[in-house]
């Protein structure tokens, strides 16, 4: 039996504020997915089997290189959004918890704009 206040037992454990935006963050990021998702899976099978020309052509595209930069902006956010749950959740050394963090988010934001950068050098012909 604890004599402790609900404040007291509550008190450095973080705040609330954040979590909330976390949590829609990863929802938004979810629901974005999915048209986009099934956009670049359609896209893919339009290509497959064609060759690099073909992929280079199909990327070309105004609108599919806007869509491609949209999905890989989601998909690397929603999944650092995930991965940081994960190491919350299941990294109990504190050190560590906030090592993982860091990395993921610059492995996600490293990627991110190399698959940007990638996208917009085959859309201009670079």
């Amino acid at each position: 039996m604890s004599y402790r206040s609900p404040l007291a037992r509550a008190r450095g454990l973080g705040s609330a504020r954040e979590g909330a935006g976390h949590w829609w963050a990863q929802r938004l990021t979810a629901v974005a997915l999915v048209p986009l998702c099934l956009w670049f899976v359609i896209g893919l099978l339009e290509v497959i089997g064609e060759g690099y020309e073909a992929a280079a052509d199909w990327i070309s595209l105004t609108e599919n290189a806007a869509l491609l930069v949209l999905f890989v902006v989601a998909a690397f956010h929603h999944a650092q959004l995930g991965l940081q749950v994960v190491i919350e959740d299941y990294v109990h050394h504190e050190g560590l918890k906030i090592a993982g963090i860091i990395i993921v988010k610059f492995a996600a934001i490293l990627l991110g704009f190399s698959a940007i950068f990638a996208v917009l050098s085959i859309s201009f012909g670079g």
